[in-house]
């Protein structure tokens, strides 16, 4: 994520789902808890399980794959529309076209995002995170310099530049919750093996305001090209803006920036 995103950025309050004020009928309130269950009813135990306590001071992979072991499965498969957006049919708003794995094998983060961290949100450390994920997601790539190297490298992301902000800084603007203390690809990898929690509207939020169709960097990304004059796939046009797209699971195609380009004015 640019300087530019992080200033921009507002928390983002997760709705709650409270009852009317005044008591409702019999009828009502079943008709109420029906439609309340199709998408929050499983979410209080999802969340337990995936909350981590405070009291140890490690956490491994070991012991995150235990707490995760009856809710992050790879159970989803991979749906696309004729966009070739992923389909979540539980959130119809939430159309990344790149998957976590995608986002890993083409180069990201540095190589650092599964590093070994201290997290002051959980007050742990973690480590080996990355062996949580599916095998798949890392063939072909070496751990220690792609996915968990403790030092940062241009070279190792996709469009060859360094974007994004600390940890700390994630942190400290409100961003990072106990259940996800890496941040958002950490959720993205979780929700897109099928795990469900409170949190995911308002990380749907934050994807939207960044890589949606409305979204900053999206459109960002949208006028440089046409004020370029240059094709929409030209890398050399904003390759720090293309590199933040790609952490968000989301890659410019042609049909989006044709789109997009009819709503540029301008000079």
């Amino acid at each position: 994520m640019s300087d530019e995103d992080k200033r921009s950025t507002k928390k983002i309050k997760i709705k709650s789902s409270e009852g009317d004020t005044t008591a409702p009928t019999r009828k009502r309130q079943k008709i109420k808890e029906k439609h309340d269950n199709k998408r929050a009813g499983k979410l209080d135990t999802t969340k337990a399980k995936v909350e981590h306590s405070g009291t140890d001071k490690h956490t491994s992979a070991q012991s995150t794959d235990h707490q995760l072991s009856d809710v992050v499965k790879n159970t989803c498969e991979e749906k696309r529309n004729v966009k070739r957006q992923l389909v979540f049919k539980d959130y119809p708003e939430f159309t990344p076209n790149v998957t976590p794995k995608e986002v890993l094998q083409a180069g990201s983060f540095g190589g650092t995002y599964f590093r070994p961290i201290y997290s002051s949100i959980t007050k742990q450390h973690y480590k080996d995170v990355w062996q949580e994920l599916p095998k798949d997601w890392l063939e072909g790539l070496t751990i220690s310099s792609q996915v968990a190297s403790s030092t940062y490298r241009e070279n190792v992301n996709a469009y060859k530049v360094k974007c994004g902000g600390s940890l700390e800084m994630w942190e400290s603007s409100g961003w990072i919750v106990p259940q996800d203390p890496y941040g958002w690809f950490q959720w993205y990898c979780r929700f897109y093996q099928g795990r469900r929690t409170q949190d995911d509207e308002r990380q749907i939020s934050r994807w939207a305001k960044c890589a949606g169709v409305k979204g900053r960097w999206r459109n960002n990304l949208i006028t440089k090209v046409v004020r370029s004059g240059c094709a929409y796939d030209n890398f050399s046009v904003s390759p720090v803006v293309r590199q933040t797209l790609q952490h968000w699971g989301y890659r410019l195609t042609l049909e989006d920036y044709k789109e997009g380009a009819k709503r540029v004015k301008p000079k």
